[in-house]
């Protein structure tokens, strides 16, 4: 399964460390990603998803089919 979010589509970004010497090493920085259940009262029901943080966070201020709908998604596209 990939590091990514199933609502904002955020995923690994890709870069240096970089030392006091400029030596290079690469580096991935990860979403914080997480599995939740989140009830839909409109369905009466659970839905499972992968959401960032800032997914969820978004989703409890405004609700889920309404977040979905503001990023042109729909609850097929997220499952």
């Amino acid at each position: 399964m990939s590091r990514r979010c199933s609502v904002t589509g955020k995923r690994p970004l890709t870069g240096y460390s970089v030392s006091h010497a400029h030596n290079k090493t690469k580096k991935r920085q990860f979403p914080n990603l997480q599995r939740k259940r989140i009830f839909v009262p409109e369905l009466g029901r659970t839905v499972r998803v992968k959401l960032s943080t800032s997914a969820l966070r978004s989703i409890d201020k405004v609700g889920f089919l309404r977040f979905l709908k503001q990023n042109g998604l729909s609850l097929q596209d997220v499952t």
